[in-house]
């Protein structure tokens, strides 16, 4: 009897050491598992895609966040742009021209990059003015961002004045020698226009919050004062030329600073027009500095 249980036992385990290992996955219930883990990772990215976004840009309860990123950026701006003339003039030739124009633009680009999501990093007031007059940001809120571009200009060039007095003109952008007044102003329109076509250009395509946007615009600011600065000082920006005349007191020529870039603007607008049509969404998002579709108006006025 015990030797009939043994073979019999013995069987047993020679058959069980001849059924292939298994996986412990029913194929037929992972066919149907894998389409609804493809789902569930898709939710779990999308989901932490929009906990990475500004708030929503129609949510008047974030917008003193956008005020505080261009008062932030905008004084960033103003420091390097103003402070390089400074430098300039203090170094004793050391700092050059090129290094005094290549500056406000990687000062822009970083800009962008860093802050581009939350405010849509205008840092001009002739840049809110364009994109609201091209239909991509509400009229209702342009008064906040200049005020908040004011702000941060003016603190910008206190901060200079208080650390090196009037030097170099407190880096105040000014008509070059033999250059006129009227001479001026028509560059910084020609400038402006520029700049707006190069802004509103990089904004038809989704990536203008990012490293397009970024690249285009500080390159364009860097190139334009590198042939323009020794003629009108290649502003394109009021706040920019406003804020150290406020400070130091001197406005004789910052009208040209002021109706050059308006002026400009409303020129680059018009020929975004021409070049591309109606306004674009995506336009609109960089604008309102949002990457998602959803959350922004297609036109707004």
């Amino acid at each position: 009897m015990f030797a009939k249980a043994s073979a019999f036992l013995y069987s047993v385990e020679i058959a069980i050491a001849l059924i292939p290992p298994q996986t412990g996955r029913i194929p037929e219930l992972e066919v149907d598992m894998k389409p609804r883990r493809e789902k569930l990772k898709k939710s779990q990215q999308r989901a932490m895609l929009l906990r990475s976004l500004p708030p929503n840009f129609l949510d008047s309860s974030g917008e003193w966040r956008r005020i505080f990123s261009e008062t932030w950026g905008t004084f960033l701006l103003v420091v390097v742009a103003a402070g390089s003339g400074v430098a300039a003039a203090k170094s004793g030739g050391a700092v050059t021209l090129g290094m005094e124009v290549a500056a406000p633009g990687l000062m822009v680009m970083a800009i962008i990059y860093f802050m581009g999501t939350v405010s849509g990093a205008h840092l001009n007031p002739a840049v809110t003015f364009a994109f609201a007059l091209r239909g991509n940001f509400p009229w209702s809120r342009v008064p906040g961002y200049i005020i908040g571009q004011i702000a941060g200009g003016l603190m910008a060039a206190i901060l200079l004045r208080v650390l090196f007095g009037t030097e170099g003109h407190l880096g105040a952008t000014l008509p070059g020698a033999g250059v006129s007044a009227l001479q001026a102003l028509v560059l910084e329109v020609l400038l402006t226009a520029g700049l707006v076509n190069t802004i509103l250009g990089t904004a038809s395509g989704a990536r203008n919050i990012g490293a397009n946007g970024a690249i285009a615009v500080g390159g364009y600011i860097a190139l334009a004062g590198l042939w323009a600065a020794s003629f009108s000082g290649a502003s394109m920006n009021p706040v920019r030329s406003l804020a150290p005349d406020l400070v130091r007191g001197d406005l004789a020529t910052s009208w040209i600073y002021l109706v050059g870039p308006f002026v400009g603007a409303a020129i680059g607008v018009a020929f975004e027009f021409i070049l591309k049509g109606p306004p674009t969404r995506t336009g609109t998002l960089a604008a309102q500095g949002t990457l998602d579709g959803s959350r922004a108006m297609p036109r707004l006025r």
